[in-house]
């Protein structure tokens, strides 16, 4: 009996104990499960079949560990935050419900509505936040050591980082696109987490491998692999390569460019090897006739550079590796081959012939490969012949100059030689020009120029005195110019250019005649203004030195006659008009009669625009004289006739 009262007491005393604590009754209260993103703004609500009317007591909570802590109350359809962190975050909705602004790693917890109406037990309903971060781009930095393939413990490869992520990224490494996977003294992966205090995480996962040389090519990334509202997500890191060190196994000689050399050429000896690091290098040569080897010097890092190669340089050459970390020895040998034409010659070296004989040149030359000549003509560059002989028969003054034989090597492109003779023909020398006449005005100073050719070289002298100036056109010709002052004695005789040498002797003369001047001037009818055009011929002025084309004196003594003529023509041609018109006035009796009362006869002003011909010529007096105006001492015969004529009429 006392048993039963104790059992009874305790229980009676344990559900007044749990009403006055606020705790909810034994029925199971409603959960709720919502995502966010960092930054979103959260609705929190309670279940729609608790009671939340005006009489009803509602009260938020947050649960902390195992407790309750309460962060807003509704009473009477008004809200409160009570103080603390969410204070100025929570804003009443309709009913009972909650938005929590902008939302944190921190609010990832469970919020509790608790609803109490009275004379009912308090209802629940749990809402846990879920709240997520995408991390940023992965970053992966390789291991700036490198990585040994003959290390017995995993070395470490790359670090992944992912940053500002939450909850935690998972970090997944790949190789060559496949995933790796931690393996017992092969392959470590690990991570270290960090907690910002934002709420935030970074993570930074290392791989430790032991690699093989076959991984000097490999790609290694990471992947970050996250949650956000809706589902999962991955991103990649960028690709790389990490450097790897393995023991070499062979070394090789390269010779570049790869082709057939010549002499000129830029040539590169390189010595190369299949272990990284690379070994050191050796470069040597043998001596062609001891057969001993020649270390070389100007060697770089196994690298010898012939900036231009010559035929010496060609022999036997051998790189020699060392691995100085296994030990390890090997060599690799090349001949180098610099092809070349030399030593080019030409039989006879400077021949010397006489017109109308005969001449064999031959050529000949040295190469490291079969050899082809072909003959060119210096001056025009012309091909004459193929083969290394050249005939010329029947030799003139014009076959003296420059032959040039041209060795060329067929299968090693660009490479040739060229070698020059100059054939020497004999003969008296030969002007150029036998006569010239030049046009030049009295007391300036020419220059006169004489080119002879010949063999022996002539010797060029001229009849007057005067500055000369030689210089050889080539080997067979000489330029001798002569600078003078026109003078009347040079005028009168002229330049004699005499060119001599053993053969004989040529001579050519240059006269200098002064330039006429002819002036004609025509002015046209106009009632207001004179206008006239002048040709003339060029005037000289002053001193000047003459080397242009001369004037043509006998042209212009033609020219100045046929003005004369036409302008003689003209004259009479008015003077007939001139006497007509007076006739007709006499007959009208328009003209006064008797000596008293003759008029001097001259042209209206309204005509003084009438065409004048002036002309400076050197023609007879008797011609001249039908040029004299009305006033002048001599009259035309025309005049003359119409004057008697009308002196008749009048008496």
């Amino acid at each position: 009996m006392d048993l039963t009262r104790l059992l009874c007491t305790l229980l009676l005393t344990a559900c007044c104990c749990r009403h006055s604590a606020g705790v909810p009754d034994e029925a199971e209260p409603v959960r709720e499960i919502l995502e966010y993103k960092v930054g979103d703004n959260a609705h929190l609500n309670c279940d729609s079949s608790l009671p939340t009317d005006n009489l009803s007591h509602v009260d938020w909570f947050f649960k902390y560990k195992d407790q309750h802590i309460r962060i807003f109350q509704v009473r009477r359809g008004q809200g409160q935050a009570d103080p603390g962190e969410y204070q100025h975050r929570l804003t009443l909705l309709d009913g009972a419900n909650l938005s929590l602004s902008q939302v944190t790693p921190k609010d990832e917890r469970t919020f509790i509505c608790q609803v109490k109406a009275p004379g009912t037990h308090a209802r629940e309903k749990y809402t846990q936040l879920h709240i997520y971060k995408a991390p940023k781009e992965p970053t992966i930095q390789a291991s700036a050591s490198g990585i040994s393939v003959i290390s017995q413990v995993p070395q470490e490869v790359a670090t992944c980082t992912g940053e500002d992520g939450f909850p935690i990224p998972r970090v997944t490494w790949y190789k060559n696109r496949k995933p790796l996977k931690e393996e017992k003294n092969r392959v470590i992966i690990s991570e270290l987490r960090t907690k910002e205090s934002s709420g935030l995480y970074t993570v930074r996962s290392t791989l430790w491998a032991q690699l093989e040389k076959e991984d000097k090519e490999a790609l290694f990334y990471c992947e970050l692999s996250y949650r956000l509202p809706g589902g999962d997500h991955m991103k990649e890191s960028q690709e790389i390569n990490v450097t790897v060190y393995y023991p070499m196994e062979k070394v090789w000689l390269e010779v570049i460019p790869n082709r057939l050399l010549k002499e000129g050429d830029r040539v590169e000896l390189r010595c190369l090897s299949d272990g990284n690091p690379q070994p050191h290098f050796t470069l040597r040569k043998q001596d062609p006739t001891s057969l001993s080897w020649l270390e070389l010097e100007n060697v770089s890092e196994g690298v010898l550079v012939l900036e231009q190669a010559q035929r010496h340089h060609s022999g036997l050459y051998e790189c020699l590796g060392l691995d100085f970390e296994t030990g390890v020895e090997a060599t690799d040998q090349q001949q180098l081959l610099v092809n070349y034409v030399s030593n080019v010659q030409v039989q006879p070296k400077a021949p010397v012939k006489s017109e109308g004989s005969s001449l064999k040149l031959n050529c000949s030359a040295e190469s490291s490969q079969p050899v082809v000549f072909h003959w060119k003509r210096e001056k025009t560059e012309e091909t004459l012949k193929n083969g290394s002989v050249l005939h010329l028969t029947n030799l003139t003054r014009e076959a003296g100059g420059g032959y040039l034989c041209v060795a060329s090597v067929p299968k090693v492109p660009g490479l040739k030689h060229t070698q020059l003779v100059n054939v020497t023909i004999n003969g008296s020398p030969w002007v150029m020009a036998k006569e010239e006449r030049i046009w030049v005005r009295e007391n300036e100073e020419v220059n006169l120029t004489c080119e002879v050719s010949g063999q022996p070289r002539p010797t060029i002298s001229w009849s007057v005195n005067g500055t000369v100036h030689e210089h050889d056109k080539d080997f067979q010709t000489v330029l001798s110019t002569l600078t003078v002052q026109v003078i009347p004695d040079l005028l009168e005789k002229g330049a004699v250019c005499q060119a001599s040498n053993s053969l004989g002797s040529n001579k050519t003369t240059i006269f200098l005649e002064l330039v006429n001047l002819t002036t004609l001037t025509i002015p046209t009818e106009d009632t207001s203004s004179s206008q006239s055009t002048t040709t003339s011929s060029p005037s000289a002025k002053g001193n000047s030195t003459s080397t242009g084309d001369p004037v043509k004196k006998a042209g212009t003594k033609q020219e100045s006659k046929g003005v004369v003529i036409v302008a003689v023509i003209v004259c009479i041609l008015l003077l007939a008009v001139l006497g007509a018109v007076l006739y007709f006035l006499y007959k009208k009796g328009k003209m006064p009669c008797g000596r008293s009362g003759k008029q001097e006869i001259t042209l209206p002003l309204a005509r003084k625009n009438e065409i004048v011909v002036e002309v400076k010529s050197d023609k007879l007096p008797e011609e001249m004289g039908l040029l004299q105006g009305s006033n002048g001492d001599k009259r035309a015969p025309r005049d003359q006739e119409v004057e008697g004529v009308m002196e008749q009429k009048q008496t």
